[in-house]
């Protein structure tokens, strides 16, 4: 049956009607959600990467932290710890598998841009009822002429189907590039890692050294009083002193020889604590305590605060997070855009293996272009930007703060060796002025010149003071280390 012109020309205005109201709906859309996008301000905070330009004194460019840990440090068996360290530490192995955990993530992402394509194949039997619609057409029709529908019928399929959201706002690549960051933040945050185990096991070497030379003159101590108990037992005997003052010789030797035992339970967790950083059961250690208080830092070179943003680890960490969160917040934005997705399929569809070869009749395609953006309620994209807004403002203050604390604590750390250095000249007169004091009031007790309690206060003091020279001396060192840390060296 034809239609008449009039019938036709009616059915041309009723599709271009249909066309046009799609049109408008189309047009709508689109303009609701661009006009709630400029709603959408991209709030973000410029970081301040200001420092001054030095840290008090010399603008020498030369910095110590750009010297590695292993020509830093000099004692061999220090440099041998810590190079078993970086090989066996448990936190610093788990550090790196987080690590590996952001490199996929990477991956993850960059994959989320590319093209997908996956195979299909299928196979499957069908039997419908005779009084049913399906039914009823393949028993009024043939596949061929002269051959009926089979019954059951099977169903084979072999297809590739591909997919690809076109990223038109960049919305998948600024995630891939924020997790791109965030996987070189934690190689930085490793590097972080390393540079406070270096520092933790110099520290606690040096502590275990200063122990030694505690109990070294903890011993020396207990022999002079020993020698000066049997004085003071020849001098009661021959009456010239009572009782009390040996019970007070013997109380000082049994406090000392008690200090012992206590000294020893330090060294025994230094070194457990130094077996735990290294990832080893407990043993001893290696270590050189010979002339502990003579040793020398070598002069370390703070350089110019600016260098602080290359060398330290943290605030370059801190860095590429704030980096990352600007990427987070482009692509939140990108959420209220459109999004544009191909998806396209080929391949052979028989109830007969034999009719795959027959093309064109069993081979099927299809391509298709979806266009979906977000129309109404979308509180949860809203919320999701505002939440990377404020994130991008948190990491620009956290930047800000790790670049404030890392110039404040190179300051102190300065200002901690330069007075630790006068301060142990002094203490070390100090010593020496009490080391001769034994000997003097020693003899003088011996010629009965003295009270036993000048002699006993004398040694008192001298052991104290020694103690305190060689905490002095670890503290010295410490600042030192610390030092070397703040800078941004160890991790090298």
């Amino acid at each position: 049956m034809q239609l008449t012109i009039s019938q036709q020309l009616m059915k041309i205005m009723k599709m271009s009607t249909k066309m046009r109201l799609g049109s408008w709906i189309l047009i709508t859309s689109l303009s609701v959600i661009f006009a709630g996008c400029k709603d959408l301000k991209l709030v973000t905070k410029t970081e301040n990467t200001y420092t001054p330009a030095n840290f008090g004194g010399s603008q020498d460019t030369l910095n110590s932290a750009t010297t590695s840990w292993n020509h830093f440090f000099k004692d061999q068996n220090l440099i041998t710890l810590i190079d078993t360290a970086l090989k066996n530490n448990q936190e610093l192995n788990i550090m790196m598998q987080e690590i590996n955990i952001a490199k996929a993530e990477v991956r993850a992402k960059k994959g989320e841009y590319l093209p997908t394509a996956n195979l299909q194949v299928g196979a499957g039997v069908d039997k419908v009822g005779r009084y049913t619609r399906n039914g009823s057409l393949e028993a009024n029709n043939e596949i061929a002429p002269g051959k009926e529908f089979p019954e059951p019928m099977s169903d084979l399929l072999v297809g590739v189907n591909a997919s690809w959201e076109i990223d038109i706002w960049r919305k998948l690549r600024n995630s891939r590039d924020a997790a791109a960051n965030r996987y070189l933040a934690s190689i930085e945050g490793k590097n972080f890692m390393v540079t406070h185990l270096v520092s933790e096991i110099a520290n606690s070497y040096y502590e275990l050294v200063a122990l030694d030379n505690k109990m070294e003159i903890l011993n020396q101590t207990i022999e002079i009083q020993s020698d000066a108990l049997q004085i003071v037992k020849m001098q009661k005997t021959a009456g010239m002193v009572s009782e009390l003052a040996v019970k007070k010789f013997e109380a000082e030797v049994l406090k000392n020889q008690s200090h012992l035992y206590y000294i020893r339970q330090s060294i025994i967790e230094a070194e457990n604590r130094i077996n735990f950083l290294v990832g080893r059961f407990p043993q001893p250690v290696q270590r050189n305590s010979a002339n502990f208080t003579e040793l020398i830092p070598d002069t370390i070179y703070s350089g110019v605060p600016s260098q602080l943003l290359q060398n330290r680890p943290d605030i370059r960490k801190a860095e590429l997070e704030l980096v990352a969160t600007k990427f987070d917040l482009k692509a939140a934005r990108a959420d209220f855009y459109p999004s544009l997705r191909l998806t396209a399929g080929a391949g052979f569809n028989a109830f007969n293996a034999q009719y795959f070869i027959k093309a064109p009749q069993s081979l099927i395609y299809n391509i298709a272009g979806d266009l979906i953006a977000p129309l109404i309620n979308r509180n949860a994209l809203k919320a999701k930007y505002f939440a990377a807004s404020a994130k991008q403002i948190q990491a620009a203050y956290n930047y800000e703060k790790t670049i404030l604390n890392g110039y404040i604590e190179t300051v102190n750390t300065l200002s901690m060796i330069s007075n630790l250095k006068k301060s142990y000249e002094l203490k070390s007169q100090q010593v020496q002025a009490l080391t001769q004091s034994i000997t003097i009031s020693t003899n003088l007790f011996s010629n009965a010149r003295a009270d036993y309690m000048e002699v006993l206060m004398t040694q008192r003091d001298a052991v104290e003071s020694k103690f305190e020279l060689i905490e002095m001396k670890q503290q010295q060192l410490s600042s030192w280390i610390s030092m070397y840390q703040t800078l941004g060296g160890g991790w090298k």
